[in-house]
Parts: structure tokens; C-alpha cells; sequence
């Protein structure tokens, strides 16, 4: 048999598959042990990046980052809420809009399962030096981006 050759570069995208299927795997463990849904979880990551880049959560950003329809929205977020991990506030500008918090406990939760496996990947990276660094986020974001491509750019 023939082995076709691949592309150059194929190695680092097996490896980026691999790596996300073992990531993936790992927040479906979470989520089992904490008897979550796995769009439970990717909400909760939205909500986390959201907050971390200063971008206030409404229902409906989370309903479209997860591509969700109104009712699936509802439901995920009553089922956070009741679950304790989330809350709903208004917002001081415009009481009618409803903004969406996520809770100290779920933050509890998730440093617990996740943060060993984020202490690790610190400690990896803290041996590349900037450059090295440089390129993996180059190649991250680049891999982010040409993912959003394909679903009208919802991911980013």
C-alpha cells in the first residue's frame, strides 16, 4: 500500500485535533460529576470569557454564541440558575434588560476540577520563551478564526 503524504503542518493538526478531543473529554468528566449538560458547561465558559473581556451577558449573547433559540436559552439558563451556578440581575441602566452572572460556586467548581490541568499548561508555557509563546497564540487565534469562519464567525 501507498502512503499518501501529507501536507506539511498535518503533525500539528493531528495534534490540535487530539488535544482538543482530550479537552473535550475532560469537560464532558465535569460535567458528568456535576450533573451537568455539555452546553451547560460551554455556557458557562461563555459567560467566564465574557466577563473576563468586560462584556456584560445577556440571554440572548448567550443564546447566539451557543446557537441557541429563545426557548433552548431559557431553558439552559433556568436550569443554571436553578443548579445555583448563575444568577439573574437587572441591569442598573435599562431595569427591563436582564443580565446573567455567573456564581462563585460554579467558579469554585470548575478551579477545582480545572485547575490543575491550567497550573500545568502555566508551568509548560512558562518554558517558551516570548517568541515561542508569540507564535502559539498566533496559531491558536488563527485556528479560532478559521473556525469561526465556517459558522458566520459566532465563536470568537
Amino acid at each position: 500500500m501507498v502512503q499518501r503524504q501529507e501536507p506539511e503542518g498535518m503533525d500539528l493538526v493531528h495534534l490540535l485535533r487530539e488535544t482538543t478531543l482530550r479537552l473535550d473529554l475532560a469537560g464532558a468528566r465535569f460535567a458528568g460529576r456535576n450533573g451537568l449538560h455539555p452546553t451547560d458547561l460551554r455556557a458557562l465558559i461563555s459567560l467566564l470569557d465574557a466577563a473576563r473581556a468586560g462584556e456584560e451577558s445577556t440571554p440572548g449573547r448567550l443564546g447566539a454564541h451557543l446557537g441557541l433559540n429563545s426557548a433552548g436559552t431559557t431553558a439552559l439558563v433556568d436550569r443554571l440558575e436553578r443548579l445555583g451556578l448563575i444568577r439573574r440581575v437587572r441591569d442598573t441602566r435599562d431595569r427591563r434588560r436582564v443580565l446573567l452572572e455567573v456564581e462563585d460556586r460554579a467558579i469554585a467548581l470548575g478551579q477545582s476540577f480545572f485547575g490543575p490541568l491550567i497550573d500545568r499548561a502555566l508551568a509548560l508555557l512558562a518554558t517558551l520563551d516570548a517568541g515561542e509563546r508569540a507564535a502559539v497564540h498566533r496559531f491558536l487565534s488563527g485556528v479560532r478564526d478559521a473556525a469561526s469562519a465556517d459558522d458566520g464567525g459566532a465563536a470568537s
